[in-house]
């Protein structure tokens, strides 16, 4: 199939999102979409799949020009969108869910679940995936979720497969296979659309590249003829720097020391401290506990044993609402089930941890909140219309940037940001980055979860190692190096 998009615009009130965007894409490549969140690839590729219509422009598939009013005529025209936001339902099994809104039933009407759980094991056998239909979707992390989202889409045979951020939530074995799967379409004449903010992974599985900028096509041509360094350049319009951002500082006090801390089923006896402006990294592999572990540590679990001390003092967290009277703040990784609130607006959604504070005698006070988030916008240059808009009408990632200004509007003095730059493009990571640096030097010690090996060496002063659920290891200094953050993940130890 040869999909071709001409002169597509597309505006919201008086937001321009698509400013006359071209773009192609043939069976049996493929291409990657690239730009800065609020750049406008989701809304291009939400009118290739139905999800908006195009105020002006046209869509042709062979040649042959066509409008898509719903999601389920792109689906019937062979166009399957995984998007960023997973569309799985956590109530029902796994086999439940590759089947909605196509379900098979028997000849007498009735679902029949029997076909449709045998048809699953059969996609799971082709992809090499190890999961029981039955499981529940509630059941499975972010990564088993995204593999049965993609599945869902190989099961449809489609001819066009859209992937907006697959690999976001993804191990580095998950997403080779999601490549594998990838690799094996293409030699069938699919044709793959893959957004991304991993450049690395753009350079290693796309064979074509197409860069939107404010709404705008910037730049377009083949994988083979460019760097990274190109990309990220074409994506914010500036160089992007790449090396370690840490500098000499002194710290302070100690802010937090967790002493033998265990809950028997994520982690044990976990030994470490951080100090006043340290910016501390934790890694590992997907499944090693370290989300666990400081959730515990912010009042969400309770530990079975072990202590912590908050500034030299032991403390017994009883929940997160303690935990912020302590000082703590916690971005979760998963911004859309823990993140943020989808019936409230952005303003809502950056302030609610404040309401607390911000408030006398039962009433907040509107015009405070409003001018600590226009300092925490134009910070972290979130791109956004009104404060009262739907936090819906963001971009992932600046809804990210949202959910960070949330907490620091909080004033905290230890920060927890576990995967802070998940779906986030690599202009605002920079923001991101900048951010955790500036706070640390106002003496807020941040702690730094994060599976990207970069990320960790770019911004941490020195990282804990986790396998299996226990600090398998500390890098700092010289030791600080992917190749030795990965031994210590998968369970080895650093050579000397």
């Amino acid at each position: 199939m040869f999909v071709e998009m001409k002169n597509i615009r597309k505006s919201f009130g008086s937001n321009a999102v698509l400013k006359d965007v071209s773009f192609t894409l043939k069976g049996g490549e493929i291409c990657a979409l690239l730009g800065e969140n609020g750049a406008g690839k989701s809304t291009l590729m939400n009118i290739l799949g139905g999800v908006h219509q195009m105020d002006s422009g046209s869509i042709s598939l062979d040649g042959k020009q066509v409008k898509f009013a719903t999601p389920a005529q792109s689906q019937e025209a062979g166009i399957a969108f995984i998007h960023q936001e997973l569309n799985l339902i956590n109530d029902l099994p796994i086999y439940e869910n590759m089947f909605l809104g196509r379900e098979l039933k028997t000849k007498r009407g009735r679902l029949d679940l029997e076909r449709m759980m045998n048809e699953t094991k059969e996609v799971f056998k082709q992809m090499n995936v190890q999961l029981d239909p039955k499981t529940f979707v509630s059941d499975l992390d972010a990564s088993y979720k995204q593999i049965v989202e993609i599945c869902r889409a190989m099961m449809m045979n489609a001819s066009i497969i859209i992937m907006d951020e697959p690999t976001t939530s993804l191990t580095d074995q998950e997403i080779e296979r999601v490549f594998s799967m990838m690799k094996t379409l293409k030699d069938k004449n699919v044709g793959i659309i893959f957004i991304s903010h991993k450049l690395n992974e753009v350079m290693s599985v796309c064979d074509r590249f197409t860069v939107l900028r404010d709404g705008g096509l910037i730049a377009e041509g083949n994988i083979s003829e460019v760097t990274t360094n190109d990309l990220a350049r074409h994506m914010v319009g500036y160089e992007v720097r790449t090396g370690s951002l840490l500098k000499e500082k002194k710290l302070g006090k100690e802010v937090l020391r967790v002493e033998g801390l265990t809950n028997n089923r994520d982690y044990r006896d976990i030994h470490f401290s951080i100090k006043a402006g340290e910016v501390l990294g934790v890694t590992g592999l997907l499944g090693d506990g370290r989300s666990e572990l400081f959730q515990t540590i912010f009042g969400v679990d309770k530990p079975s044993s072990g202590k912590i001390f908050l500034n030299g003092m032991e403390v017994k967290i009883k929940s997160t609402a303690h935990a912020i009277k302590e000082g703590i703040a916690y971005l979760p990784r998963n911004r859309k089930e823990n993140g943020i609130i989808k019936d409230m607006n952005i303003l809502e959604n950056a302030s609610i941890v404040t309401w607390p504070i911000f408030s006398k005698r039962g009433m907040i006070d509107t015009k405070k909140h409003i001018a600590e988030f226009e300092q925490q916008r134009n910070a972290l240059r979130i791109k956004m219309g009104k404060e009262t808009d739907s936090i819906n009408s963001l971009s992932g990632g600046n809804q990210q940037k949202v959910v960070l200004s949330k907490w620091l509007m909080a004033k905290p003095k230890l920060l927890i940001l576990d995967n802070p730059t998940q779906g986030v493009d690599v202009g605002a990571k920079e923001d991101i980055y900048n951010i955790i640096l500036k706070l640390a030097e106002e003496n807020i010690a941040i702690i730094v979860l994060s599976s990207e090996g970069q990320e960790i060496i770019r911004v941490c002063d020195r990282a804990l190692v986790m396998y299996h659920g226990v600090i398998q290891g500390e890098v700092s200094g010289e030791t600080m190096t992917e190749q030795h953050i990965m031994s210590l993940a998968t369970g080895g130890q650093l050579t000397k």
